[in-house]
């Protein structure tokens, strides 16, 4: 028998704990038969918001670079449906900058009148790759200098 206690679930996200909030829209295609946006589209969220605040940031197509980072983790906690039309906000922030990998965390807003409302929280690891043989590289200095910008202690918590 165990002498764990059970853990509580963590305190909802705050944008203030973000960075960067990047703005999305929802599409007619992410809701599923039940009405709501599908669980795996949460990840396309998180995906796209990584990848196109790198792009904007950077100024670079970062295909193009000498490495290429390639999702080897990802994680999403669901707090609340959304539905299209809805407009979201996804916060970024960086919780690990090591030399050959990124570990974002990352939260879904969704916009409520003058409020974002939690609508999910995750994790996205990032290893950088050697777009050939697929072997780990260095993290490219623009994307190093880019993420260094989200950088937090206790990112999302």
């Amino acid at each position: 028998m165990s002498n764990r206690q059970p853990t509580s679930p963590a305190a909802p996200p705050e944008p203030e704990q973000f960075p960067v909030l990047w703005p999305m829209q929802t599409r007619w295609a992410d809701n599923d038969h039940y009405g709501h946006v599908n669980n795996v589209t949460y990840y396309s969220y998180f995906d796209s918001a990584v990848n196109g605040w790198l792009i904007s940031t950077t100024g670079v197509d970062i295909r193009e670079l000498d490495a290429i980072g390639v999702v080897a983790e990802t994680s999403c906690r669901y707090l609340a449906e959304l539905s299209f039309p809805d407009r979201l906000q996804v916060g970024l922030a960086v919780e690990r900058l090591g030399t050959q990998s990124i570990t974002y965390s990352l939260a879904i807003f969704r916009e409520a009148d003058d409020n974002l409302i939690p609508a999910a929280t995750g994790r996205f690891v990032h290893v950088y790759v050697d777009p050939q043989t697929r072997r780990p590289v260095p993290i490219p200095d623009q994307i190093r200098k880019a993420a260094a910008q989200l950088a937090t202690p206790n990112a999302g918590r």
